[in-house]
């Protein structure tokens, strides 16, 4: 842990990487573009995942597994979705050392093969809607890998509904976006910028895909999750029909929506700061570490005394860490558990036994607080509660003043490489969004609900626009 984080300012890239590694969130597998995810890491996200498991069943899903392996043939049966992720996929075609009939995909996502399963389930109005929720892992072959952000194979939640009609699709698509915006800001304390994605963004196969996208450090954009209303495409491609209450065969209409593991490192590049991780404690493998200081066997016992008894009032209101580890003299603690994001540290010695008081130290500014020692297990939540709040509130405010509209061309040229979001009228044709995007390297990350709204101009063709969209670079 001694080793040091490459800073930020100097090189955005090394730094997130320095950051992940030494946290020991992920490592690089042997097989390129693949990552192996540590213990501390998997606590991470097994903290996102549960809670937002949570939330999707509170909604009505259930969760269930679909097979890893799908037929090819069944990517090939919807031409939007099968184009989309051709590139993308690992196919498998021995098994058993010998060659396969037909060849088998790694699943790059489900659609086809829940929707072939749908059918078999769904003969009347009756059995819908289904709601289903999986979580699992998927293969995507990529070609610039980087840990959480992009890997060949990550982790994720994929939720597959089908529906009686389009209304009930798109209220289920705009449910599943509003829980995500809710999960991102109150439990990952990271704002995001909820919308529509263009024409060209959109998912494969979909007739409109909705985002959420929030802002990391370097100012560069994060798709964060995307809920789609794939309509009726799907379900024609495999026969997801149903005998409606006037008696006619009607196709049901299907929902998709997912957040994967990049959200850890979303995380990462939300809050972290030159001297590693900072972790909004909803989320905190370790909320609280006590870290005790003692020169002999007499402070030792006082002073682990006094530790045992915070952390046995504390119950189980926070998860808390005593580091009793003789190995390790105080400071390097320090260092490691700052490096790994505890939003708060409990430093107690032989001097604070004796006062009466022990000290919290936050994570996100080192500010340190003395707190009797009889007030701290109860105090916990209340400073927990006021870190998450203080972490949205930076990244929101980091946010804000790296937005700005704008109405030249030349200008956003000049300023899109320094990164931040920029509201720009756009055309709404492909022809200028491809021409923005071979000019700068950005994107039109969304046509976002509550921002840019008023028609103006086109800021490349001087055409006519409805709203303004949110231009960024991105990951």
């Amino acid at each position: 842990m001694a080793q040091k984080v490459t800073p930020m300012g100097e090189d955005f890239s090394r730094w997130y990487t320095d950051v992940v590694k030494m946290a020991q969130l992920a490592e690089h597998a042997p097989v390129k573009g693949c990552m192996v995810i540590r213990p501390y890491g998997f606590a991470l996200w097994e903290n996102m995942r549960d809670r937002l498991d949570r939330m999707i069943k509170a909604t009505g899903h259930e969760n269930a597994y679909f097979p890893m392996l799908i037929p090819e043939s069944f990517l090939q049966k919807e031409a939007d979705h099968v184009e989309g992720f051709a590139p993308e996929c690992a196919v498998v075609t021995h098994g058993g050392g010998k060659k396969l009939e037909e060849n088998l995909v790694l699943r790059p996502t489900s659609e086809t093969i829940i929707y072939h399963m749908y059918a078999k389930w769904v003969m009347s109005y009756r059995d819908l809607p289904i709601l289903i929720n999986q979580w699992a892992n998927v293969f995507r072959w990529e070609m610039r890998p980087r840990l959480f952000l992009r890997t060949m194979e990550f982790l994720w939640q994929e939720g597959h509904t089908a529906h009686r009609n389009e209304e009930e699709a798109e209220e289920e698509t705009r449910l599943a976006l509003n829980m995500y915006r809710e999960f991102a800001e109150g439990t990952l304390a990271m704002p995001v910028i909820v919308g529509e994605k263009s024409e060209t963004e959109r998912f494969a196969g979909a007739v409109r895909t909705y985002c959420i996208e929030a802002m990391m450090r370097d100012g560069r954009a994060l798709q964060a999750g995307t809920s789609h209303m794939l309509g009726q495409n799907f379900a024609k491609a495999f026969d997801l029909s149903f005998q409606d209450q006037d008696g006619e065969n009607r196709f049901a209409w299907n929902t998709s929506w997912g957040v994967s593991t990049r959200l850890v490192g979303a995380v990462v590049m939300t809050h972290g700061d030159d001297n590693g991780l900072i972790l909004p404690p909803k989320i905190a493998p370790h909320q609280v570490v006590i870290v005790p200081i003692y020169r002999s066997d007499d402070e030792r016992a006082g002073v682990l005394e006094l530790a045992g008894r915070i952390m046995k009032e504390a119950g189980e209101t926070v998860r808390i860490r005593l580091d009793d580890r003789d190995q390790y003299k105080p400071g390097w603690k320090f260092a490691e558990w700052e490096q790994k994001g505890v939003p708060l540290r409990i430093e107690i010695g032989p001097k604070d036994v004796e006062k009466g008081h022990v000290v919290f130290t936050r994570r996100l500014d080192r500010e340190k607080e003395f707190v009797p020692a009889g007030e701290a297990a109860a105090l916990l939540p209340k400073r927990l509660d006021e870190i998450q709040k203080t972490l949205f509130d930076r990244a929101l405010a980091f946010r804000d003043d790296h937005m700005k509209e704008i109405d030249d061309y030349e200008q956003f040229k000049a300023e899109v490489g320094d990164g931040g979001f920029f509201l720009a009228h756009w055309d709404g044709t492909v022809e200028t969004e491809a021409k923005i995007k071979e000019d700068t390297k950005a994107t039109i990350r969304c046509i976002p609900w509550e921002l840019g709204e008023g028609e103006g101009k086109c800021m490349v063709t001087g055409k006519r626009s409805k709203q303004r969209v949110v231009i960024a670079r991105a990951y």
